[in-house]
Formats: C-alpha cells, sequence, structure tokens
C-alpha cells in the first residue's frame, strides 16, 4: 500500500551524516526540515546540498522546508545556568540585567515590559513555571512564582492568552529568508505570525530575492487562532505547532483546534503539517508510546498532509527507526479513513475551467475505481486541487519542473514524477505519461486510468482535458494507420 500522509523530517546532529540521511530517506521520510534558529548561512547551504545529494542517490523526490527562528521571547541566561524558583517566591524578569540569579533574570525581548501588566500570568519553560505579574517598573516586571521548579538558560516566555507584541518576522529572519531563497529551498515556515500582514510581508521579502518557496504559516500564537481564515488565505499552508500554541490557549483547547485548523485549510485548498511532540519519547526509546501512536492516528484521520518530527530525527537515538514507526502508523490509519468525496464534491462550487477538471477527475477515478489519476501539471495546482478531496485513489503528478516535483512532496495522495513533456502532440504526451507509470511500475496494460492535460501544451494554469483510458490501448499517432 503506498502512503498518503506525508512525513517531514527535522535535520540535526543525529541525522546529518549522509549515510543517516540515506536511511531516513529510504524509511519514508518526504520533506526534510532545516531548522534556521540553529546554525550560519554557510551550515545550511551545506546542509541542503547533502540534501540534494541524497535525494539524487535513493531517486526519491524530496522537499526542504526551512523554519525561520522568529522573535525570540526568551529569558536570559544565569550565572550557574540554571536557577530553581520557589512556589510564592518574588522574582524580577529585567530588561537590563546581564546575568541572572535566584532573585532575577535578563531578558531577549526587551519590549516585554511594555506587553504586561498586573494580573498577567507569564508562562515559561513552555508552561512548566508560571509567573503571576504583580506590577511593571520601567525595565522590570515584578512576578510572584505559582508554579515553581527548574529554570535555566533561554528558556521560552509565553503570555497566557496571548498578546506579546513581537513582530512575526526579526532582522535575523530577514536575512535567513535571503539564505533560503539562494539555496532555492521549498517550503519557508515564517514563526509567529499573527495576522495576514505578516505573511504578506514574508512573500513580498521572498520574491525580492528570487525566492519562489511555498510559505507555511506556523499556528503558535492566540492572535493566529483569531485570523485563521486571513492567514489561510496569504498562505500556501499552515503549520500546526501545538508547542508554543498549548502554552497560549491551553492544551485542552489544541485538540479541536488542530481539528479545525486541517479542516479549515482543507477547504480553502491549502496545505497543512502537523507538528510537535508527535514521538517525543522515541528521541530515547526504540518504539513509541500507545498514546504517540493514537496522537499520529488521529493527525491522519483529521486529513492533514503531513506529520512532523522534530528532536526525533534531529538529536534522539533513533532517527531512522520512528520515521519507520511514524509510516506504519499513517498507512494503518489510512486504511480506515472515511472516504466523504460525494458529500465534499456537492458542497463545492466551481469558478476555473482547471479546478473543475481537477474535481471532476477524482470523481469520475473513485467511482469508476480506476488505477491511478495522471495528472501532467506544469505547477502543480491541479494535482494540490484533487489531493483536497479523499478519493481513495493515488493521484501521480507528472511535471517538467523540478522545483513544482519538490513542492508537491508535502501534498497528501500526490506522488510526484518528473516527464519531460517536451512535444506539443497531445496523444504523444498521453502515451509517454502512460510509459512514465508503467516504468514506475504503479500501472499494468489493462488498468484503466486518468488523464488530466491542459491545452496548449506547456502552458501554466491550463488544465482543460480529461480522458479516460486503459493502459497500452492507446496509440502513439504514428502507430496509427492512415487510410487508402
Amino acid at each position: 500500500m503506498t502512503r498518503h500522509t506525508k512525513i517531514v523530517a527535522t535535520l540535526g546532529p543525529a541525522s546529518s551524516d549522509p549515510h543517516t540521511l540515506e536511511r531516513m530517506l529510504h524509511a519514508g521520510v518526504d520533506v526534510v526540515r532545516m531548522n534556521f534558529s540553529h546554525g550560519r548561512a554557510e551550515d545550511h547551504v551545506a546542509r541542503a546540498m547533502a540534501i540534494r545529494e541524497a535525494s539524487a542517490r535513493t531517486h526519491r523526490p524530496v522537499g526542504i522546508l526551512a523554519d525561520l527562528q522568529g522573535p525570540k521571547i526568551r529569558v536570559g541566561r544565569f550565572s550557574d545556568g540554571r536557577v530553581t524558583l520557589t512556589k510564592g517566591a518574588p522574582f524580577i524578569l529585567d530588561a537590563r540585567c546581564e546575568m541572572g540569579d535566584i532573585h532575577r533574570v535578563g531578558l531577549d525581548y526587551k519590549d516585554l515590559p511594555k506587553d504586561v501588566r498586573a494580573g498577567d500570568v507569564l508562562l515559561l519553560d513552555d508552561g512548566r513555571l508560571k509567573l503571576d505579574v504583580e506590577h511593571v517598573a520601567g525595565a522590570e516586571i515584578h512576578t510572584r512564582v505559582r508554579v515553581g521548579g527548574e529554570l535555566s538558560n533561554n528558556k521560552g516566555i509565553n503570555r497566557q492568552g496571548g498578546g506579546l507584541s513581537a513582530p512575526a518576522l526579526t532582522a535575523k529572519d530577514m536575512e535567513d529568508i535571503r539564505t533560503a531563497a539562494e539555496i532555492g529551498v521549498d517550503f519557508l515556515a515564517v514563526s509567529f505570525p499573527k495576522s495576514a500582514a505578516d505573511m504578506y510581508m514574508a512573500r513580498q521579502l521572498m520574491r525580492a530575492v528570487g525566492g519562489q518557496s511555498l510559505l507555511i504559516a506556523k499556528i503558535e500564537r492566540c492572535e493566529a487562532v483569531a485570523n485563521l481564515e486571513e492567514i489561510l488565505d496569504a498562505s500556501d499552508g499552515i503549520m500546526v505547532a501545538r508547542g508554543d500554541l498549548a502554552v497560549e490557549v491551553g492544551d485542552a483547547a489544541v485538540p479541536a483546534l488542530q481539528k479545525k485548523m486541517i479542516r479549515a485549510a482543507r477547504e480553502r485548498n491549502k496545505l497543512t503539517i502537523t507538528a510537535t511532540q508527535m514521538m517525543e519519547s522515541m528521541i530515547s526509546s526504540p518504539v513509541p508510546t500507545r498514546a504517540e501512536v493514537s496522537d499520529v492516528a488521529n493527525a491522519v484521520l483529521d486529513g492533514t498532509d503531513a506529520v512532523m518530527l522534530s528532536a526525533e530525527t534531529a538529536s534522539g537515538s533513533y532517527p531512522v527507526e520512528v520515521v519507520e514507526a511514524m509510516s506504519r502508523v499513517c498507512l494503518e490509519a489510512e486504511k480506515s479513513a472515511e472516504v466523504t468525496l460525494d458529500r465534499d464534491v456537492l458542497n463545492r462550487v466551481f469558478t476555473r475551467i482547471d479546478q473543475s477538471i481537477a474535481m471532476a477527475a477524482i470523481w469520475t477515478a473513485h467511482h469508476l475505481k480506476v488505477k491511478a489519476i495522471a495528472s501532467l501539471t506544469q505547477t502543480g495546482s491541479t494535482a494540490l486541487w484533487m489531493s483536497r478531496l479523499n478519493g481513495g485513489v493515488p493521484i501521480y503528478a507528472l511535471t517538467p519542473e523540478p522545483s513544482a516535483r519538490n513542492q508537491m512532496t508535502l501534498y497528501r495522495e500526490v506522488y510526484p514524477l518528473l516527464m519531460s513533456q517536451t512535444h506539443q502532440d497531445r496523444d504523444l504526451m498521453l502515451w509517454e505519461a502512460e510509459q512514465v507509470l508503467l516504468e514506475q511500475g504503479v500501472v499494468a496494460h489493462g488498468d484503466l486510468i486518468v488523464l488530466t492535460i491542459g491545452e496548449p501544451i506547456g502552458s501554466t494554469g491550463g488544465t482543460n482535458t480529461l480522458k479516460i483510458v486503459r493502459v497500452g490501448e492507446h496509440l502513439l499517432p504514428t502507430q496509427v494507420s492512415s487510410p487508402d
């Protein structure tokens, strides 16, 4: 069985050597995430080159996702590296403090005192510690510890309920966008966007330096949840970033929000990645917990395009095994996924010819029980539209553009393949598409398939033809006998 849901794996010390990276690709990685919170520009360039080389050696198309760091809303450093805060004790967050101790600590985000007031609750280290704000005096935030524990250098800060004014794109992010464009990454993840304006700015910066990456908005702020629809319209997809999101909105609210966000994205023909702690225990264990298995399976049943591994592959002890485990869970969950195609199609309104062809293709393929859909595409748009509906038929996207092929590695139920498309004759192109599918072993002579293509050949956004053929019965124009 071919896996429909894609796997995103983060590159790090545990997975950077060529042998491990190749094994991970063989195990099922579709997109490799590079975390721009760590490393220099030259490090990112070298890693991207290693990913492309591993993709070529394994003959697997692999996308590259660059994940921007975003604003550093963190505490500073302690003289001893860490302190233990006791419940009920006073503690000061001081924007002017250089080196912290048991009484106070500095701030990477110097404007935090302007964003909080008495009565606010600050959450540190992914919510493990809670501080009640008593008053603000200049650069100092005077708090009292509600939930104590160990606090170490550079741990994150969230305000319960959101509301921090830090911009989504920092000066570092702007430089990293330039690096990402030079590398030619396929996806750019923007951290902590609050509105559509943040995504429009990221897109403008990317285009200004020649980049063509698809933009993924990481939904991890309360404001982003409230502005979800406009952020979706300004993006190519979203990441359900459950870590910081859970801290701001409360962990109990996240499962329902995950379902809502995935559903909203699919309705708008956008991509979704579900992330954070999906198989966290496999950082140090060779097998996942039963709860983690259920978590991944539920994301698949929600309709996510991809599930993501972070520390599990970046720094864990079992980077290959965790990919294999995630792949097994996705495959098993997909067997029981509900097919709601009839209802979904009937509830949609089509305003474009190419989108209408895409919907007709998935409808026809499902009801005729064909072996595969072959979409001849320049940009991948037709394949994306098909993939928004669960038709249960694999979609093979045949494109002459390597960049389009790499971007389609994230589309659920879509398998991108390179095809030259150098001819202008439609029948010859369709015959060549059959040959590609035969060579890949995904169809056999006699199988029924659905083909989509645009005329004139080679034009972007021009899919206007659907054809149902039986493999092997489509003759080349030169094979057709001319009349006497």
